[in-house]
C-alpha cells in the first residue's frame, strides 16, 4: 500500500510555485551550506540579481514563456524543469488507499477521479485528462499561466467562458508568469497575478513569498452569479475553517446536494495558505514563508548562486535542514515530521471511515420514511459540518506538518459532529 503521507499529500513541496527569489534585495547575502570550491563558490555566496529588461511575449496570450526566460535565467529555469521528475500518480479512491472517499464524495466529481498531485509541469495535462467534469473555463484558474493572463486582460467574464472553447489556446503550464507576471524579477520582484487573491487579502500584510504560492494553494469557490473564482474571506482572521463555514452558511452555498442524503455539501479545495497562516502555525508566526522551507539557496557548477525552483520537501534538502537546525538544533526532524504525519494520517483514515458510515446511515434514514423532515435536516446539518472539517484537513497537502494544531482541531470537530449525528439515529 502506498502511504498517502508519502505520496503527494506528504508532498509538502507542492505548496510553492515558481518564485524567482524570496523577498530579497540585491545586497542580500545567503549562507549556502555545502557549497565549496568544487562547486565554484565559497560557503558564503552572494546571489547577484540581474538587472534586465523582460523580453517581448512570444506567446499569443501575451505571456513571456519559460522557454524565453531560460535564455536569461538558465539555472533557475532548469531547476524548475527538474520538478518534472515528480510524475508518479496514485488514486486516493483505490482499495489500498482511501476507498471510503467514494461514499463521502458520492454525486461529485471527486468520487470518480481523485489522484495525488504531480509536478506543476503537468497542470495542463492534469485538467485535460481528469474524469471530473469541467464545463467552464474557471477550472483553468490555477492550471495555466495563459488563463491567468486572459483573466487579467478580459476580467471576470473569462471565468464563465466555455472550457472547450478556451482550452485549445492554453499552452503554458503553471510557470514564470504565475508568480512574476511578465516582469523580469529584478531584485526579487514578485507579482500577485490572481485577482481574487488581491480582492480577498491583498493588503493584509502577507509576505509575497507566501502569497504567490497561496494564491493557488487556497480555498475558493465559484461565485454563483458570474462563476468567478472567489476566496471566501477578506482578512487573515477570516481564513479559519470556522469562519469560512459560517461564510458559506450565510450565503446558502453548497458545492453539490447529495442525492442519497439530501445534504448540501462543501468540497474544500487545497487550503495550504489558510492552514499555514492559521492559529497554531509556529513557522508563520516566526515570519517564515513558503519559499523559506521549499526553495533552497544553491550554487551551480559554474559558481552562479541562485534560488532553486526545484520545489522540494525541506526534509529532502540538506541546505534547508541546516537552516532549520538553528531552531530545532539536534532534533531528528525527519523522524519528528514522520511522527506528526503518521498520527494525523491514522486519525484521518479512522474519521474518514466513520464519516462514510454515518453518511450511509443518513441515506438509509432518508430512504426509510421513518424520520420527519425536521429530524432529517438536523442530521444533514451535522453531516455538512462533519464533511467540511474532515475535508478541510484531508485535502491540505502536508498531513499536519504545516500546522498540526489546526489539522487535529479539524479532525476533532469532524469526529464530534459524526458522534452527534450517530446519537440521533433511531
Amino acid at each position: 500500500m502506498a502511504d498517502k503521507s508519502l505520496v503527494s499529500k506528504l508532498c509538502i513541496s507542492v505548496i510553492a510555485v515558481g518564485i524567482l527569489v524570496a523577498s530579497a534585495v540585491a545586497e542580500t547575502k545567503y549562507s549556502i551550506p555545502g557549497a565549496d570550491s568544487a562547486g565554484g563558490a565559497s560557503a558564503a555566496a552572494e546571489i547577484q540579481y540581474k538587472e534586465v529588461e523582460a523580453p517581448e511575449a512570444a506567446n499569443p496570450n501575451n505571456v513571456v514563456t519559460a522557454e524565453q526566460w531560460a535564455e536569461i535565467y538558465p539555472e533557475i529555469c532548469a531547476s524548475y524543469e527538474a520538478n518534472g521528475e515528480n510524475n508518479y500518480r496514485v488514486s486516493y479512491l483505490d482499495e489500498d488507499q482511501d476507498p471510503y472517499l467514494v461514499s463521502i464524495y458520492e454525486g461529485f466529481g471527486f468520487a470518480k477521479d481523485y489522484t495525488s498531485a504531480i509536478a506543476h509541469n503537468y497542470t495542463l495535462a492534469d485538467v485535460a485528462e481528469t474524469e471530473r467534469p469541467h464545463p467552464l473555463a474557471n477550472c483553468l484558474t490555477c492550471k495555466t499561466a495563459d488563463f491567468t493572463a486572459l483573466v487579467n486582460t478580459m476580467g471576470k467574464d473569462a471565468y464563465s467562458l466555455n472550457f472547450e472553447d478556451v482550452m485549445p489556446d492554453m499552452t503554458e503550464n503553471v510557470g514564470c508568469y504565475s508568480c512574476h507576471e511578465n516582469n523580469a524579477g529584478n531584485k526579487g520582484e514578485l507579482t500577485i497575478t490572481h485577482d481574487y487573491t488581491l480582492e480577498s487579502v491583498g493588503d493584509a500584510g502577507i509576505e509575497p513569498a507566501t502569497l504567490v504560492c497561496g494564491q493557488c494553494h487556497i480555498e475558493y469557490y465559484f461565485a454563483p452569479e458570474n462563476k468567478a473564482t472567489t476566496a471566501p474571506y477578506d482578512s487573515i482572521e477570516a481564513m479559519s475553517p470556522d469562519a469560512i463555514l459560517a461564510y458559506y452558511d450565510e450565503m446558502g452555498f453548497s458545492d453539490w446536494t447529495q442525492e442519497s442524503t439530501g445534504t448540501g455539501l462543501l468540497k474544500a479545495q487545497h487550503p495550504e495558505l489558510e492552514t499555514f497562516l492559521g492559529e497554531g502555525s509556529v513557522h508563520a508566526s516566526m515570519g517564515l514563508t513558503c519559499a523559506s522551507c521549499h526553495m533552497e539557496k544553491t550554487v551551480s557548477e559554474d559558481g552562479v548562486a541562485y534560488t532553486s525552483h526545484s520545489l522540494v520537501s525541506p526534509l529532502a534538502s540538506e541546505a534547508i535542514l541546516e537552516t532549520c537546525a538553528s531552531c530545532h538544533q539536534d532534533t531528528d526532524l525527519k523522524a519528528k515530521v514522520e511522527e506528526i504525519q503518521t498520527a494525523v494520517t491514522t486519525r484521518e483514515k479512522e474519521i474518514g471511515n466513520d464519516l462514510a458510515a454515518m453518511k450511509e446511515k443518513l441515506a438509509e434514514a432518508v430512504a426509510s420514511g421513518a424520520y420527519s423532515e425536521d429530524e432529517l435536516n438536523a442530521l444533514r446539518d451535522l453531516h455538512r459540518k462533519a464533511q467540511w472539517y474532515f475535508d478541510f484537513e484531508y485535502v491540505e497537502n502536508s498531513e499536519g506538518a504545516h500546522n498540526s494544531k489546526l489539522s487535529n482541531s479539524c479532525l476533532d470537530k469532524a469526529a464530534d459532529y459524526i458522534a452527534q449525528a450517530n446519537a440521533l439515529f433511531k
